[in-house]
């Protein structure tokens, strides 16, 4: 690093991108849509990156004049490293929003979280009147909760009373998520845990029901948004 780069401009995606080949090419679809004076909500995962820097292409490229909203703290770095100009919805509302998923089913209802975003990238999603969902082949399932547990955001001091809560809903496993960067519990980019829950079935309802349980901030289930599923295999 000289003199004049930051850790800033250093920064990569953390891990190995999995089937990045369709990532590849739903990411080039996404950066194709941006038009000048967008103000793009942009959501979290591999995918999202790199769309990132192909929307940095065209914006060196053709002299785009665009905004984005991120959802989380990594993407805020990614955007300042490409040189993408950031806003917020105290300021902005966002013309269209992209997003990954972790699970995306038949009826285009979706497990999201695994990043530990899905507070903000909820209240992203219900801030635009249009969001699409990038995703590879391997996202999609059957069933909701085939591959992944629930996320479920919970404020620190109502831990054990969620737990109960959700014990009521019938889970099959309730786990805190732990960290592998540091020691002890993930934290949240709000200061929030993360307890992964896994359930047989989820029913249409679930999502309000874990809501419902005081002490939640939010859950990784997006049932019934209005989305539009881009992936590798509609292109």
């Amino acid at each position: 690093m000289n003199g004049k780069e930051t850790i800033i401009d250093s920064l990569e995606w953390g891990k190995a991108i999995s089937n990045k080949e369709e990532k590849l090419k739903v990411a080039a679809r996404i950066a194709s849509m941006v038009k000048d004076g967008d103000i793009i909500g942009v959501g979290s995962g591999s995918t999202a990156y790199l769309a990132l820097v192909n929307i940095a292409e065209r914006i060196r490229r053709e002299r785009l004049h665009i905004l984005a909203i991120p959802t989380s703290q990594e993407i805020k770095m990614t955007c300042a490293k490409l040189g993408i100009p950031l806003t917020s919805l105290l300021e902005h509302n966002p013309d269209w929003t992209f997003d990954g998923a972790d699970e995306i089913d038949p009826d285009h209802n979706m497990i999201k979280g695994r990043g530990g975003a899905m507070f903000k990238e909820k209240l992203l999603i219900s801030s635009s009147p249009r969001t699409y969902i990038i995703a590879d082949s391997s996202k999609m399932v059957t069933r909701l909760g085939t591959r992944f547990p629930v996320p479920v955001e919970v404020f620190p001091d109502a831990l054990l009373h969620v737990e109960q809560g959700l014990k009521s809903l019938s889970p099959q496993e309730i786990k805190l998520r732990m960290a592998e960067g540091k020691d002890g519990p993930v934290i949240t980019e709000n200061g929030n845990l993360i307890l992964d829950v896994r359930f047989n079935n989820i029913p249409d309802n679930l999502e309000n029901s874990i809501k419902a349980i005081t002490g939640v901030i939010e859950s990784g289930l997006f049932m019934h948004y209005d989305v539009e599923i881009l992936s590798s295999e509609n292109l």
